[in-house]
This record gives structure tokens, sequence and C-alpha cells, in this order.
């Protein structure tokens, strides 16, 4: 067994201390302060990342719309992998953050180490999985015609599952740091520019098709892996350590991890379930197009739930803090009213920008003969989910707040609630007792969003 050694703050890293003190004392000062700061860079990655989401489907719009919704399939499975990897981040985060604010410094190297080591664990677990289940999962969820081009997109980014969880893990890990949110920007950055870069070139420049698009996103996430490897194991300056040497095994700590982790991967796995049924339902009453116009019209939702997204985000490695050491429990109220009002703020604003400019924005999606006829149902889709945009805030925000303080599982019963029982309910309330199905799929499909 390694020998636990204890080291000063400005031990650990390569002489970095005063800036990741900074960071720090941002982290556990004023929480409004925080919220600011620890938010902005990371709406700037967020948007940037979902720019690259809508400019690869805007790509594989080009390729006709049984590409779209062959990405549609695709997205539920995808969404189990993201889930287990944003839900290991999220675990990360906070039991790091807590950790922090209790001053324990080799206790947060220690609890980053665990993260990584579940990450590889998962990556292996999951890789097998995929290898055997996908195409039966895909069948299964209604790929039919479009089986041979979800598959063709499909087994290349699963097999990069692993650089995925990794990515993820490591973002997490950087924003329980605090002042760290500027370098998870930076590295979320060079991702969506790569693939941005990428993806004409792949698809049409050498005509590699889906196969192209889902290659685009791998070489991304290998070559913002690299980054991050660098900054943990060459630079060594971040403020938490990531050495064997801070390995040390605690059932504890996989325990403290995972009952953030595994409610918050829950939490996408009922948004995958969600997609499953609302593609269920698209096919019955509008066929691949309907799969289509949600495909595409979900990248634009995502786009704009950003900043909600990311002050949530923030709000978690704020909450930890607060949470974790300085026992400062009557500021989470402030945490919590503060940011949600401002996320609100910020939607409703969005909001009203959809609705005017929906029928341009739905154009980017159906530019080609063969995807024109989209276009209404398109606009249809984005305008509806503008009520949705407001009344998502505040479930985002109180569901940080329960990861933060390490209530996982109560984020996941209320995203239970909404993802499936009154998505599922709605969806088929609206699109097929009440005959909001055929052209008008699209609306009823956004409108039990909203009402969710």
């Amino acid at each position: 067994m390694i020998t636990m050694t204890h080291r000063t703050e400005t031990e650990t890293g390569t002489g970095t201390a005063s800036g990741a003190t900074k960071g720090i004392s941002i982290l556990t000062g004023d929480p409004k302060r925080a919220i600011i700061k620890l938010s902005g860079p990371m709406i700037v990655a967020m948007l940037l990342m979902s720019v690259y989401n809508i400019v690869d489907a805007i790509w594989v719009a080009g390729l006709g719309p049984d590409a779209l919704a062959a990405i549609g399939f695709v997205t539920p499975v995808f969404m189990v992998l993201i889930g287990f990897s944003n839900g290991i981040g999220a675990g990360a985060t906070s039991a790091i953050a807590r950790r922090i604010g209790a001053k324990d410094r080799e206790g947060a190297n220690n609890t980053a180490m665990h993260a990584l080591y579940l990450t590889v664990a998962i990556s292996v677990v999951l890789t097998i999985c995929f290898l055997v289940l996908l195409k039966p999962a895909l069948l299964l969820i209604g790929a039919g015609d479009t089986i041979d081009l979800a598959l063709e997109y499909a087994n290349i980014i699963f097999g990069g599952t692993i650089l995925i969880l990794f990515t993820n893990v490591a973002y997490g890990i950087l924003r329980a740091e605090g002042g760290d949110m500027k370098r998870t920007m930076y590295a979320m950055a060079v991702s969506s520019v790569v693939n941005l870069v990428l993806d004409p070139i792949l698809i049409y420049g050498l005509d590699m098709g889906m196969a192209g698009a889902a290659l685009a996103t791998v070489i991304s996430v290998a070559s913002v892996s690299t980054v991050l490897l660098y900054w943990f194991l060459v630079k060594r300056d971040t403020y938490v350590s990531v050495r064997r040497i801070s390995y040390h095994y605690h059932p504890a700590i996989v325990a403290d991890i995972l009952k953030v982790g595994l409610p918050a991967s829950g939490e996408f796995l009922l948004m995958a379930g969600a997609g499953i049924i609302l593609n269920g339902l698209f096919v019955t009453v509008a066929g691949t197009d309907g799969v289509a116009v949600y495909t595409g019209g979900w990248r634009v939702v995502m786009f704009a739930i950003v900043p909600m997204i990311a002050i949530g985000t923030a709000v978690i490695s704020v909450t930890g803090a607060l949470y974790g050491g300085a026992k400062r429990y009557a500021e989470l109220r402030t945490v919590h009213f503060y940011s949600t009002g401002l996320g609100t703020g910020i939607a409703i604003a969005i909001s009203i920008l959809t609705w005017v400019f929906a029928p341009q924005i739905a154009t980017l999606f159906a530019y080609t003969p063969e995807s024109a006829h989209l276009l209404p149902q398109l606009t249809t889709f984005l305008r509806t989910m503008c009520f949705f945009y407001p009344s998502s805030d505040g479930g985002i925000m109180s569901s940080s707040i329960f990861q933060g303080t390490g209530k996982g599982t109560t984020s996941f019963v209320l995203s239970l609630f909404r993802n499936i029982i009154f998505i599922a309910f709605f969806a088929t309330l609206l699109a097929l007792i009440f005959g909001m199905g055929g052209n008008q799929a699209h609306g009823g499909g956004a409108l039990c969003w909203v009402t969710s």
C-alpha cells in the first residue's frame, strides 16, 4: 500500500497555487458572484458545442431526410453514453467540490482518481454492450429502413466510448475547482472547432457520408482528450492533482461519487426513454420525416437552453463548496433563487428571438429539394418549444442544487416525473388521443415537453 503523503497548497502542481487559490476563493465567496464568474465561460463553451451539434445536423441534412432521421434513431442510444459520462462527471464535481469546501485537498485528489478509474471500468462495460446490442436496439426503437445509415454512424461513434466518458469526467474535475471554468471552456472550444472543420471535409470532401460525420466527432473528442491529458499529466498545473500517488481506494468515495453520478446518469436514461417514445409516436403519425423534424428541431432546443444548463453546472460547484465545507446552508436558498431568476430572464429573451426567427432557423435543416417539405413542420416545432424554455429553468436549477448537496436521488425522481410520466402521458394524449398527429405531429410532440 502506498503511504499517504501530506502536502501544502503550493506543493501540488507546478507553482499555480495563486491561480488555484483565486479560483477556490471565487467558489467559496459570494454565491451570486460565483455563479456569474463560473457560468460565463461555460455558456461560451457550451454554445460552441451546441453550434457544432446544429452545424453537424445541417451537414447531415444535406444527405437527405433519411440520414437526419437515422441520427434521430441513434440519439436515444447515444444519450445512454452521454448519461453515464455526464453523470459520473457530475458526481465527481459534487464530491470534489465538497472536499475543496472542507479544505481537504488530498481528499479531492483521491476522489478525482476514483472518478477516473470508474470511467475506465464503465467504458469497458459499455463498449461491450454497444457492440453486442446496438443493432437490435436500433431496430427495436424503429430504425427500420434507415438501419444501415444508423449503424454506419453509430458503430464509429460508440467506438469512441472511452474518449467521450473521459472528457466529460475530466470536465467535471475541472469544474469542481471553480476557477478552472475557463480551462474547461478552452478544451470544449478545441473540440467544437475541430469538429466544425472536419465535418464538411469528411462528409462531402472525402465522400464518407454518415461515417464522415461520426469520424469527425470521434477525432474531435480524441483531440480534446489529448489536451486534457497534457494538463493533468504533463503540465500538472491544476488545483486537483491527478497522480497515482494520490489514489487510496475507499468504498465510501466510490459511493459518494455514485450517489450523485448514478441518479444523474439515470436522468439521461430517462431522457433517452422519452426520446424513444417520441420517435415511436412520430414514426406512427408522420413516418421518418417526423423523426427528421424532431432531430433537427431538438438541436435548436438544446442550443437555446445552453445558458440555463451552464448556470446549473456552476450551481453544482457553488452548492457543493457551500454545503460540504463551509456549512453555509442558508445561502443555498440564495443560490437557488438567484440562478432561477437569472436563467428565466435569459430563457424569455431566447423564446422571443426563436419565435420571430423560427422560419429562418428551420430553413437550415430544409435547404435541399428533398427536405424542403419539412419547413412548415420544423417551424411549428420551434415556435411551440418557445414556451418550454422559461419553464425548464426551475427544474434545471433545482436538480443542480440537489446534485451539489449529494442528493442525486431527489433530482432523479424529479426527472422521472418530467421525462417519463408527464412526457409519455401528454405525448400519447396530444399526438394520438386528441388527433394532433399527421401535419400537427410536431406541434403535438413539442407541446408535450412544454406541458411537462
